[in-house]
């Protein structure tokens, strides 16, 4: 996620008072695009920057490239004044859920702005965001999808083919999605052009490649570090817990699967067929796949089982901020949060009142062990690791 220079038919440079900007990210891994996202922001339009990052496992059902912590320190090192975690029970969600609690943790930490990436301008976004308004727009979604649909394909056949065109560009269902939870929340959105290389984008261009790529490179043990301004520690693939996801698969009942999240029309026996059948993912993942459940859905699914993730805890607004770290002289961020702090991990934990907050927090205890499979390497404790300061 990087940015051009914005245009000024885009959207109005905001004057001498400043303010404090959210982004909402993964940094899977951190790199020169971000940094880049990160200068314009502090350049253009806040002095402040809260980024509010994905956890262990990231929004495409997969586990990060490295750990929360290493990639917390990337980015206070690189622009940043404060990191909170996005808990991975929305981190790993469709891009309405997503998009609404990662808002509702910028509106929380009294960000009055969120800047994206994106591959069209502000106005672009906001008329389509006006059209889903539409009753008859809706209508027209709600009955692609009965038939068989899935959202984003409904979205593009009921919108029409010049705003179709904009919605299947990479970045721009979310971006539309941080529109509509910005109106809810009263925060400003802005969309910044990317620079070089699109989502995913197989080259590498102007010192810039995507994450993907990137990714990609690390695994094959190729030199990436001219892309990154850090070196990615202990990198991890979701072979590396690989063994543990097929066990849960393979002894999970369809009941407790049913109550998972983003499960339903019996997708559940698909599963459970699948996983009798085959010993890898990628084989269950094909097996499973439908013109209506997509490879990405697919993969949160199988994910969200192995971390139990019920579709009752992703329907719960984020109830706290965990803050994973922050830049020495930043503190004052942290005055007049309007949603509970997980700052001292144990003690802070233990206040949170809500039994519901407690299993969201569980699950990322849960997916943390995975990461310390996954990086083989000292493990990391959650209650004992505190903040990273930069």
């Amino acid at each position: 996620m990087s940015g051009d220079n914005p245009h000024n038919d885009d959207q109005e440079k905001v004057g001498e008072i400043m303010s404090r900007a959210a982004v909402i990210c993964e940094f899977n891994p951190f790199h020169n695009g971000h940094k880049f996202l990160l200068e314009q922001i502090k350049a253009a339009y806040a002095d402040e920057i809260v980024c509010i990052m994905s956890g262990n496992f990231v929004q495409r059902g997969d586990i990060a490239i490295t750990d929360k912590y290493a990639r917390a320190k990337a980015a206070l090192q690189n622009g940043a004044d404060m990191v909170v975690e996005l808990p991975i029970v929305y981190a790993m969600s469709g891009a309405q859920t997503f998009a609404e609690n990662g808002v509702r943790i910028a509106a929380a930490m009294n960000c009055d702005r969120l800047c994206f990436g994106a591959e069209n301008s502000i106005n672009d976004l906001n008329e389509i965001v006006s059209l889903l308004e539409n009753k008859l727009i809706n209508d027209k979604i709600h009955a692609a999808m009965k038939s068989g649909e899935y959202y984003p394909k409904a979205l593009s056949m009921a919108v029409g083919a010049h705003y179709a065109e904009i919605i299947n560009q990479p970045n721009n269902i979310l971006a539309l999605e941080y529109i509509k939870a910005c109106k809810k929340h009263g925060i400003t959105p802005i969309a910044i052009p990317r620079k070089s290389v699109n989502h995913d984008e197989d080259i590498i261009r102007d010192g810039i490649a995507s994450a993907g790529k990137i990714r990609e490179m690390i695994e094959n043990g190729e030199p990436y570090k001219l892309l990154t301004p850090v070196t990615i520690p202990h990198p991890c693939t979701i072979q590396s817990i690989e063994p543990a996801i097929l066990y849960r698969l393979k002894t999970i009942s369809a009941e407790e699967l049913r109550r998972i999240a983003d499960v339903s029309e019996g997708v559940e026996y698909r599963i459970i067929e699948a996983a009798k059948q085959y010993n890898s993912l990628t084989e269950i993942y094909n097996a499973v796949k439908t013109k209506r459940y997509t490879m990405a859905r697919i993969r949160r699914i199988i994910l969200s089982a192995f971390l139990n993730i019920t579709a009752d805890l992703q329907n719960t607004p984020v109830p706290y901020l965990r803050i994973l770290g922050i830049k020495s002289g930043s503190e004052d961020l942290l005055r007049g949060a309007n949603l509970p702090l997980i700052v001292k991990v144990r003690t802070d934990y233990e206040k949170l009142n809500q039994i519901s907050a407690k299993e969201i927090f569980n699950v990322d205890l849960r997916a943390a062990e995975a990461m310390n499979i996954a990086r083989k390497a000292d493990p990391i404790n959650e209650f004992t690791q505190g903040i990273i300061k930069v």
